[in-house]
């Protein structure tokens, strides 16, 4: 049953970014979940090939904490899939070294922090369409973007990861709007899938 093994996907997720291992042991545990697990945003017939996600090296410079100003307004992301459109609401701004990056709230049951972004990485190292930091709902807590203060955040980019329709087209994803889109390259985290 699908349902079922989205609820075990999500648990199995959560629990990894919320273990006590290492940036190399979290990356050898997501491998593994996405070579077994049916839920997996790798395509069926490309698993028994599958032999990990690429990374950029761990890169320390990429771990900054940062300011986060207030910031209102909603956004509103057409899928394309079974979600169709999805409100988000701005949470605030963070200042990074990179360029602003705005955290979103999803707008729906249950809701969740969503930073997307898109940087000069993306396209040539990394996936053309942006990656993700944290996606709350999905269960990506703690490791990219961790809150400090009301005020204040700890973003880790080596923990940027792709979204699921990198990898195959049968998932529909929302990418980073325009106001997540700096051309600093990030050279951290997931590089591109193919």
């Amino acid at each position: 049953m699908d349902e079922l093994d989205l609820s075990d996907w999500r648990e199995r997720v959560a629990r990894l970014y919320l273990s006590d291992l290492d940036l190399t042991g979290f990356r050898a545990a997501r491998d593994v979940l996405f070579a077994q697990h049916p839920q997996s945003p790798i395509p069926l017939e490309e698993r028994p090939a599958f032999t990990g996600v690429r990374y950029f090296p761990e890169n320390p410079e990429a771990v900054v904490e940062v300011p986060v100003r207030p910031a209102e307004g909603t956004l509103r992301i057409d899928t394309g899939g079974p979600d169709g459109v999805v409100q988000y609401r701005r949470v605030g701004v963070a200042q990074t070294p990179w360029g602003p990056l705005t955290l979103w709230w999803i707008e729906a049951y249950g809701g969740g922090l969503f930073l997307p972004f898109r940087d000069g990485t993306c396209g040539p190292e990394s996936y053309g369409g942006g990656r993700y930091l944290t996606d709350t709902v999905k269960g990506t807590f703690g490791r990219g973007l961790t809150v400090l203060a009301e005020d204040r955040v700890r973003l880790d980019f080596n923990y940027a990861y792709n979204p699921s329709c990198a990898y195959d087209d049968r998932w529909a994803c929302p990418l980073a709007p325009t106001e997540n889109r700096v051309t600093a390259p990030i050279s951290s985290g997931e590089l591109r899938y193919r």
